[in-house]
């Protein structure tokens, strides 16, 4: 009975040693948890108080010049988009080709006209912006007023008509990636229209093909003179854009007066395009002698 004690004992004092060596792993890895989430708050704290600095630098903050209120702030924003209404660039969205689109296409749509009133509202030089061919009674009108607040408040026009009710068709240019002239520079005078066509299935020429129905010029980013192919894993180039990319990239050139600007800040990376090196010499190409 002695010899049975003993074994016990062992044992009983062989679990508790494991007992204290799991407690103190779960205390190393307790304390090691511990001292990086006290790092990580660190490090937002000082990231915070960075942001903080940047802001009222830029915006000279200081006693003699404090920064400017929300209120302030939206106030100026809007009375800058009320005075594009008169003397902006003028970009319509041709809304006309929503009923090919599926529910989920609407959606991303919305999402991006959304994100390009933001861009404009931001812009130093806003457009006067015009949706055209949007119907109250279509997907697309309800899925704005659901999606994006204050829709109705945009301040832009809003419209059943069609671009060319509004806009005789020698002023209006439709920017598409199949047009075969280039878009060199952005005219006061005319008006650029995008088509508002979000199509996951990719058929071809679609805005092209409208744009030809209603008998207007087209043209096309200049990313063929001053981008090039990347190489990439997938071997995937494509020159497709959403239209709020479309119009990063046309409002950051008005601003800039630089196309290789405009691209290298907008056009999207997983596209498998890079702006051109200042160095890099296209090709000539020669006429084909028959």
């Amino acid at each position: 009975m002695d010899l049975f004690h003993i074994e016990v004992d062992e044992a009983e004092d062989q679990t508790g040693r494991g007992d204290a060596r799991c407690s103190r792993n779960v205390l190393r890895k307790q304390r090691h948890w511990e001292k990086q989430l006290a790092a990580k708050k660190r490090k937002r704290k000082e990231e915070k108080q960075r942001r903080k600095l940047n802001r009222e630098q830029e915006s000279g903050a200081s006693m003699d010049n404090p920064p400017l209120t929300k209120r302030v702030i939206k106030a100026i924003t809007k009375e800058r988009l009320a005075e594009a209404q008169s003397t902006g660039l003028k970009l319509c969205v041709d809304l006309s080709m929503t009923d090919c689109m599926s529910d989920k296409e609407i959606s991303r749509l919305s999402g991006q006209l959304r994100r390009l009133y933001g861009s404009n509202r931001k812009a130093t030089r806003p457009f006067h912006l015009f949706l055209t061919d949007l119907r109250e009674d279509s997907r697309l009108y309800r899925e704005c007023l659901r999606m994006n607040d204050g829709f109705l408040n945009y301040v832009m026009d809003i419209t059943e008509e069609s671009c060319l009710d509004l806009f005789p068709p020698g002023n209006v240019i439709y920017l598409t990636p199949d047009a075969e002239q280039v878009l060199e520079r952005v005219d006061p005078d005319k008006v650029y229209i995008l088509g508002g066509l979000v199509d996951e299935s990719i058929q071809k020429k679609i805005s092209y093909s409208r744009a030809k129905e209603l008998s207007v010029d087209t043209a096309r980013l200049p990313i063929d003179k001053y981008m090039v192919k990347k190489n990439n894993p997938k071997n995937f180039h494509s020159k497709i854009l959403a239209i709020n990319q479309v119009f990063d990239i046309l409002i950051t050139f008005c601003d800039t007066g630089s196309w290789t600007k405009a691209l290298e800040t907008w056009f999207p990376q997983g596209k498998g395009y890079v702006v051109a090196p200042d160095d890099f010499h296209r090709p000539l190409v020669t006429a084909t002698q028959t």
